[in-house]
């Protein structure tokens, strides 16, 4: 019998996709999510087509998914075809707001019963959204009203979690979060600490704080741990020994985030740690198989050959002869630019083709698919092709993204923060390429805004990642399908959590519950 899961906050279904894919001896899912929440209509209709998705029988996932996928036929011929998986994806994913009114909370207490159905054996997963902890957020609270802040929603959505845990007393609890947690602070208070002696005490807390509770079965404790470091005799770990740095474990990006692993106290049992890989997954390992796309030319008529003409402008541009390019640099532009080609297309949400990744390819490859969904570029200015070229050849040649201040004069962008980029304060990296050999960087919802931290490595392309490529790097599997508007995906990726990651995590927790 599955282990039942229960994921708040769930975003696109990027922890919840790791623990349902760990299959049992029989071939079966060794865990069974039979509930999702999520608020945002985008990322609760890509979880509602996941649950749909995995209401079939592995292997037997009908033709029509694919064709929806290819864009042949709408979400609405596929779902009225199959109204019993459709009616359980609807009960699995919910969209809904958590929150701090009492009457919300019991509808949430209420819906968590009703999906449990009296099981015992189960474990809640999910984070809040980590907006009001992340470094970059803080810094731009930075001279707001300090009640405005503490007030802020999204710093305390966490209680509604712990209320969970005090309600439904789950044997096991996963809460991840960004690493900004580790130094945000409410009155002086570091909020980590605060949020770990909550967790180990949730019962505690939601009296001593006056908030809302259904508990019907007195107090309750858990023991807190870390899933990358054991507990060392004689102290308590220190916060940063909570942070999961996902390149070591074979995930293709530098992706560093604070994953607690609660246990309750009448449970006897101490778990494993993440076994640390020998060699490190390098982007290409992900990348390279995918159709070469050309970015898109935007605020001008788009087309290949306007593209080409744009991106070979700098040919005759001051800039070439700056001081600041090396010869080595230099040259490669030049060699580049004869390399380019006219017959790239800006890709598409589904492109033909054969996948063939170095890394897992038994994990991201589903053969029924026939190509990639997703994988549509961004359009840019012309001036941004330009440092976009510039960037990606000085990291082919220098291994490493050029700072503003060896950017030619010509090619700085016009913006406000160039003069304290230039002085090394902030900003310094504003365009910044993923380095071929080397996991990526961070794949954040920024990614959504714009793609300039977030430029391939390959300079004959000229432009951003695409949401596939995005995808591909957080190891979401190709057939895993993000709906809405092209920002909504990016935004979706940017959030999630690697599957590849919680999977690992999983299989911890399973063994816990053997």
């Amino acid at each position: 019998m599955s282990i039942a899961v229960i994921d708040l906050f769930a975003g696109p279904g990027g922890l919840g996709e790791g623990f349902s894919s760990i299959l049992n001896h029989d071939g079966k899912p060794q865990f069974k999510i039979k509930l999702s929440i999520e608020k945002d209509e985008q990322a609760h209709r890509t979880l509602e087509l996941r649950a749909f998705f995995r209401n079939f029988p592995v292997g037997e996932v009908p033709k029509e998914y694919y064709c929806y996928l290819r864009r042949e036929i709408s979400r609405e011929d596929l779902f009225k075809k199959f109204p019993k998986e459709v009616e359980k994806a609807q009960q699995e994913a919910w969209r809904t707001e958590l929150g701090e009114k009492q009457t919300a909370h019991k509808v949430v207490c209420n819906r968590v019963t009703e999906a449990l159905r009296n099981e015992q054996k189960w474990v809640l997963i999910g984070g809040p959204p980590c907006q009001a902890y992340s470094l970059v957020g803080r810094s731009r609270r930075k001279g707001e009203d300090f009640l405005h802040f503490e007030k802020d929603e999204k710093h305390h959505l966490y209680r509604e979690y712990l209320r969970i845990i005090a309600d439904h007393r789950p044997p096991v609890f996963v809460m991840e979060n960004v690493k900004g947690l580790l130094s945000s602070k409410v009155r002086g208070e570091g909020m980590f600490q605060k949020i770990v002696r909550d967790l180990q005490q949730p019962s505690k807390a939601i009296y001593v704080q006056g908030w809302f509770s259904n508990q019907k079965f007195g107090p309750v404790t858990y023991r807190i741990y870390s899933i990358v470091a054991s507990l060392p005799e004689g102290r308590e770990l220190y916060p940063n020994e909570f942070v999961v740095c996902s390149e070591k474990f074979g995930i293709p990006q530098a992706r560093h985030r604070v994953v607690l692993l609660g246990i309750r106290s009448d449970f006897s049992v101490v778990p494993t740690i993440l076994p640390e890989c020998t060699k490190k997954t390098p982007i290409e390992h992900v990348l390279q198989d995918l159709p070469r796309v050309r970015s898109g030319l935007s605020k001008d008529r788009d087309s290949d050959k306007t593209w080409l003409a744009a991106v070979k402008e700098f040919r005759t541009a001051a800039w070439l002869n700056d001081a600041k390019i090396d010869d080595a640099v230099g040259a490669e532009l030049l060699r580049t630019i004869t390399t380019i080609s006219k017959n790239l297309d800006r890709g598409g949400e589904f492109v033909k083709g054969r996948p063939n990744p170095e890394y897992e390819q038994a994990w991201f490859v589903d053969p029924n698919l026939e190509g990639f969904c997703n994988h549509a570029t961004r359009g840019h200015i012309r001036s941004d092709l330009h440092r976009y070229l510039y960037t990606s050849v000085f990291g082919q040649v220098h291994g490493r993204s050029p700072g503003l201040e060896e950017f030619p004069k010509g090619l700085l962008p016009d913006h406000e923060n160039v003069s304290d980029a230039l002085k090394g304060t902030k900003f310094n990296d504003r365009f910044r390429v993923q380095i071929k050999g080397r996991p990526s960087s961070t794949i954040t919802s920024h990614i959504s805004k714009d793609g300039h931290y977030f430029i391939h490595y390959d300079p004959t392309q000229c432009r951003s990642l695409t949401v596939r490529e995005a995808a591909r790097l957080q190891t979401f599997p190709d057939n895993y399908l993000f709906e809405g508007p092209r920002t909504e995906q990016y935004r979706q990726v940017g959030n999630a959590v690697p599957p590849l990651l919680a999977r690992d995590i999983a299989r911890i927790v399973a063994d816990l519950l053997q």
